[in-house]
């Protein structure tokens, strides 16, 4: 199954894409557990080796209650993106309600010692509808 990547955002030369899913057999909805997967694709499109040193989350739950999380790299790593290359990876996010959100950015440190944000964009997580 090819995934389509349904978000994107580009700051700095750098696309950051986004295809986000809803995990049922990961969920415990019972309990008021839902979990999705999201696969982030991060390209260099811009003229500078860029190496991706922090992100910076922002997840809102259903009732509007923000956590923020940050940290070195992306699942344990720190690519290093030359102009043309481009970087995957897949990570997961529980939430205590059906709906919610995410959206942050990445910390980069060009070639030339510049540091900028890149904008990671916006998406939701919105679990189907399910009989009360």
């Amino acid at each position: 199954m090819k995934e389509l990547f349904q978000h994107a955002a580009t700051t700095h030369g750098v696309t950051v894409r986004v295809a986000v899913n809803f995990l049922p057999e990961q969920s415990r909805i019972e309990a008021g557990k839902w979990f999705w997967v999201y696969h982030i694709r991060i390209e260099n499109d811009g003229d500078h080796t860029m190496q991706l040193l922090t992100r910076h989350w922002r997840i809102t739950d259903g009732r509007g209650v923000v956590n923020a999380v940050e940290g070195e790299g992306v699942v344990g790593e720190t690519p290093l993106l030359a102009p043309g290359q481009s970087h995957d990876y897949v990570s997961g996010c529980p939430l205590a309600t059906p709906h919610g959100s995410m959206d942050g950015y990445y910390m980069f440190r060009r070639d030339d010692g510049e540091m900028v944000a890149v904008a990671i964009p916006h998406f939701a997580l919105a679990a189907p509808a399910t009989a009360s």
